[in-house]
């Protein structure tokens, strides 16, 4: 699959909600919503894993050059990744919501 198929919508197996590709020039891989993603890379973008399990948000950081990001890990297999903050597009990620409801 190229890289223009992967930026495509889809419903979001957490929480439900309809998700818009993203319009900045990079590609959606969580959802804006509920900051949930898939585990579907086992590199960035190679879409081999087979594990297919959800990703739980559990953190955000700050990288210099990245800028900040969402710390995902797998409900099913216990992976750590981490994904860029979607900005600047049509649905940017709700990443204030996230924060509330950790308090």
């Amino acid at each position: 699959m190229g890289r223009k198929e992967e930026n495509t919508s889809f419903i979001c197996e957490n929480c439900s909600n309809y998700v818009m590709p993203l319009t900045n020039g990079s590609y959606r891989n969580h959802c804006p919503h509920c900051l949930y993603s898939k585990h579907l890379d086992d590199k960035p973008g190679d879409r081999s894993s087979s594990c297919g399990g959800l990703m739980k948000p559990i953190d955000i950081s700050y990288h210099a050059k990245k800028g900040y990001q969402i710390i995902h890990q797998c409900l099913k297999c216990k992976r750590i990744k981490k994904n860029k903050v979607a900005e600047n597009s049509v649905q940017p990620d709700n990443v204030i919501n996230y924060y509330q409801n950790l308090m």
